[in-house]
């Protein structure tokens, strides 16, 4: 009789990923009306495509590329953080990436030692959490302002400063919540960080998706932050390229080749024909990415307007960016937000991720995401209306 096979402890505590749950879910569903999965449905524009298979008729893309990723791309990634991020780099100081997961999760391996404890803002984007547990690092979870559109508690945090905290994760604009933090508040947050000798992390994947006048800031552009930020970016949100899996992050030189490090044994390097893609995307016309923000803001403002004609079954705040929100369940049986979720796909037919996965403080809460077609939102929401009816 062979003993039972061990898994990690780091790895086990991991609960299931509620958000892939509920996609499986959905997959046994007919016709479901899917709000669950921050997918753009657009599609990738062609001229991105079209450098992707240019570069495979030339020959480009058999081999491995260097570590870093491929030099043009890397330059004109300097170009893009000077003119969108206000951010002075070098090739030097750009890491080409597997998504913006992949350099999160190198960026934290690089960073962490066991036992170092991690600030994320919460309700955050459940990975984040779940990459500082497989780096054996401790996430200490401090809940923001729900009532002030989900703004950073600066009491809060100070008080979760210890000894022990190494790092903190900055997602803005939020995943779930749609919220963009202010330069203003993510000036105080770099100072605390230099106050303590913190290193910030940042995901900045829907940074171009901002709206009502809230302008997207990168804490990457302060000089005084230079060593102190690793900054993660991706093509994924910006050219609707979700199965391209690419992304990249800019830190100070000094920090490259350490995060490179644990970029090594998780990728070697980002796929070499993505990279071509992404130089394409970023070379090419960017009227891609306004179109993208024009539809994202009226399908939020549609959705707005669906559950304003429920009040009596959600409150929310209107996300100032990226293409989600965040509606609280006022329901009774809305408490469990997974048994919500799940009752809701059966009886509904309408596909969303429970506010718990983003979490503690996500709890009776459920995440929309509005990167879909109008008929898709009025079909949901049509559908809750006459479940709840």
């Amino acid at each position: 009789m062979t003993d039972k096979i061990r898994i990690s402890n780091r790895v086990s505590q991991i609960p299931k990923s509620a958000i892939h749950e509920m996609t499986r879910l959905s997959k046994k569903v007919d016709d479901v009306a899917f709000l669950s999965w921050a997918k753009p449905t657009s599609g990738t524009p062609d001229h991105i495509g079209e450098g992707a298979i240019a570069a495979i008729k030339n020959g480009l893309v058999g081999g491995y590329s260097e570590n870093a990723g491929i030099v043009g791309l890397r330059e004109a990634i300097v170009k893009k953080l000077r003119r969108d991020n206000n951010i002075e780099a070098d090739i030097s100081q750009i890491l080409v990436t597997v998504g913006a997961i992949e350099g999160l999760s190198a960026a934290i391996m690089a960073i962490i030692d066991p036992g170092d404890e991690v600030l994320l803002f919460t309700p955050t984007y459940s990975t984040h959490i779940r990459q500082v547990v497989i780096a054996s690092g401790i996430p200490v979870l401090v809940p923001t302002i729900e009532e002030k559109g989900f703004a950073l508690d600066f009491d809060t945090i100070r008080k979760a400063i210890t000894s022990k905290t190494k790092a903190l994760i900055c997602c803005s604009p939020n995943n779930p919540t749609g919220t963009v933090f202010s330069e203003k508040e993510l000036r105080e947050l770099a100072s605390l960080a230099l106050q303590h000798n913190l290193m910030i992390i940042t995901d900045e994947a829907y940074e171009y998706f901002t709206f009502d006048g809230c302008k997207h800031f990168s804490i990457g552009s302060m000089p005084k932050m230079k060593e102190h930020v690793i900054s993660c970016y991706t093509f994924t949100k910006t050219y609707a390229m979700t199965g391209w899996r690419i992304g990249y992050l800019h830190a100070d030189e000094s920090l490259i080749p350490q995060i490179t490090k644990a970029h090594i044994p998780f990728a070697i390097c980002a796929p070499v024909v993505s990279q071509y893609a992404a130089l394409a995307a970023l070379e090419g016309p960017q009227d891609c990415v306004s179109e993208f923000r024009s539809h994202y803001l009226a399908a939020r403002n549609l959705m707005c307007e669906r559950l304003d004609d429920l009040d009596s079954i959600f409150a929310y705040q209107r996300p100032s960016g990226s293409y989600l929100m965040f509606p609280k369940i006022l329901l009774e049986e809305g408490k469990d937000s997974m048994v919500f979720c799940k009752s809701l796909l059966k009886n509904g037919k309408v596909s969303t991720t429970p506010g718990i996965a983003f979490g503690p403080s996500g709890e009776s809460h459920l995440r929309l995401s509005f990167c879909v077609s109008f008929d898709e939102i009025n079909k949901a929401f049509d559908r809750i209306k006459a479940l709840f009816a």
